[in-house]
């Protein structure tokens, strides 16, 4: 019997209310708009559900993949022959445990979550206002913007670690640059609390829309990506690197080196997974031997 056959019956028997989907075309469920079909792709609405989920997916064999908002992920064109846990489907709870203490669900945008907090009088995530992806997502990447970053407002996270559920501190999450301990440890994050900062929320709301207005005038938020394409090279920015080795507006296929910032790669139609890594490839090398810097990609690729 093959895996998900496995799985289906077993799914069927001990989640019965899980909602699952076949062949479920990935490009549907990310920025880039790029990624074959994944095999399985499941729908948990809570913690519970994914740990079970997980365990029965281990049972059959299979290491199962585990989504967000999808906005940090290359997929391939031939799809992933796995299981897919979509976190952000319905996990996106936001939960006020004190006058300045908060907790979320893995499956909730960035977005939605500094909103609230600013409605709430409480200040400490407007750099994440424009930030596309979940809070799983974000906290896997210690994702930050214009000197904010989720390490500064983080105090714990709850994930599902090595079969069972576990409690991890600031510092047991060892936060660096658009890394942590979840990167390494296969851990899948449920849940996360933050202390923020008492502030009035028309001033928080500003502070918001400004950077939200700077993130669109240098951005090509208009065109599918995963973002930025590149981490922040020591000693340098990889956009200015880029642009100086003549790259804005260099394409292969469908994929583009954008014309509005050359740390973007854009999908300006069609794109496959092909084409971004190609192009990828040439703006390295290109780039390596303009200035000597070798760029690490920051966005995911998943074969």
């Amino acid at each position: 019997m093959l895996w998900y056959e496995s799985l289906d019956e077993t799914i069927a028997k001990d989640l019965p209310e899980l909602e699952v989907a076949c062949d479920v075309l990935m490009q549907r469920h990310t920025s880039f708009r790029i990624g074959g079909p994944a095999r399985r792709m499941a729908f948990p609405a809570n913690a519970e559900q994914v740990e079970k989920l997980v365990k029965l997916a281990g049972e059959c064999g299979v290491q199962p993949f585990i989504l967000g908002k999808g906005t940090n992920l290359l997929v391939a064109d031939e799809g992933l022959d796995t299981l897919v846990i979509k976190l952000a489907e319905n996990m996106h709870e936001i939960r006020r445990l004190d006058e300045v203490t908060l907790e979320a669900d893995a499956g909730i945008s960035m977005a939605r979550l500094a909103v609230f907090a600013q409605q709430l009088g409480l200040s400490g995530l407007e750099f994440a206002h424009g930030i596309p992806g979940s809070l799983g997502g974000g906290i896997y990447m210690n994702a930050g913007a214009y000197g904010g970053e989720m390490k500064q407002v983080v105090t714990e996270v709850t994930a599902l670690y090595e079969g069972k559920v576990r409690v991890f501190s600031a510092e047991d999450a060892q936060f660096s640059y658009r890394h942590s301990v979840f990167c390494d440890n296969g851990a899948v994050v449920l849940s996360a609390k933050f202390r923020l900062t008492p502030d009035d929320p028309a001033s928080i709301k500003a502070r918001m829309e400004d950077l939200m207005g700077r993130r669109k005038q240098s951005q090509p938020l208009e065109y599918p990506s995963a973002g930025s394409t590149f981490k922040r090279p020591t000693g340098y920015y990889a956009g200015p690197l880029i642009e100086q080795a003549g790259l804005k507006g260099f394409t292969v296929g469908g994929a583009q080196v954008s014309e509005k910032h050359a740390g973007f790669v854009i999908n300006i139609g069609e794109a496959t997974c092909a084409d971004v890594c190609e192009l990828i490839r040439q703006v390295q090398e290109k780039v390596q031997n303009e200035s000597g810097v070798l760029l690490e990609p920051e966005v995911k690729i998943i074969r």
